[in-house]
């Protein structure tokens, strides 16, 4: 798949088990560098598991995984991690200011992050100076993300990973987040790998979608897929979210 392009992540017979139970099943494919690919299908399909494979949380119990057509196991685990970064649903933070929390990637290589470069950062995600000093206990969803990702672009990750960002969100801040993705896409030429149940959403913020189900890769594409699958199993999955 997507031949055409070079890979940012490739993945080659990739599997992984844990507590008994086979999670992921031979996974060959390429996420493309500097093209968002959504990843869709049911719960339980191994998707969350995938993601965290790309960012060294897991390792594969079976196959490989090149970063930039460089295996990942020879990447060191900090290093990994700034390269690919990863945003989730609930946005964690630390207690304490939106300034404070953005300043923690730098801190972590023994730098500092000034307030103009905080304020520059906030700007690309949508937020004024003005959010620097307040508290994140006091943000909303849609501002916890944008704060999450400002954080995800202050270690200049060239690899986004997104799990179920907007799930919880509610219409204008998904469409925010949606604008800022692919905003975030065109300017710094991030690739973006984005687990998403809204078929919809995938469907037009996608250049690529896989379609997961029972741990196996079941069809991949250019994201017009959604409209036209070939896959007996995607029709079904397809159809019953009203695509």
């Amino acid at each position: 798949m997507n031949m055409l392009y070079e890979p940012s992540i490739h993945l080659q017979q990739v599997s992984f088990s844990a507590n008994g139970k086979t999670i992921l099943k031979s996974i060959t494919g390429s996420f493309p560098k500097g093209k968002i690919t959504t990843l869709v299908g049911p719960s339980g399909a191994g998707k969350t598991t995938l993601l965290k494979l790309c960012n060294g949380l897991l390792s594969p119990t079976d196959g490989q995984i090149l970063i930039d057509n460089q295996p990942i196991s020879t990447y060191e685990p900090t290093a990994l991690r700034r390269h690919v970064g990863i945003a989730l649903q609930a946005a964690p933070m630390t207690n304490g200011t939106v300034f404070e929390n953005l300043t923690l990637p730098r801190s972590l290589q023994g730098k500092k992050l000034t307030k103009e470069e905080a304020i520059q950062y906030l700007q690309d995600v949508g937020l004024d100076q003005s959010f620097l000093q307040r508290s994140t206990n006091g943000l909303s969803g849609g501002q916890r993300q944008k704060v999450s990702i400002a954080r995800t672009l202050i270690n200049q990750s060239s690899i986004l990973l997104l799990d179920e960002i907007t799930s919880a969100l509610d219409r204008q801040s998904v469409q925010d987040i949606e604008t800022l993705i692919t905003t975030i896409n065109k300017k710094y030429n991030v690739t973006i790998i984005w687990i998403t149940h809204n078929l919809q959403q995938a469907l037009t913020i996608g250049h690529f979608t896989w379609v997961m189900m029972d741990g196996k890769l079941i069809e991949t594409g250019k994201s017009s897929l959604l409209k036209a699958p070939l896959n007996p199993r995607v029709v079904e999955f397809v159809q019953g979210a009203n695509v």
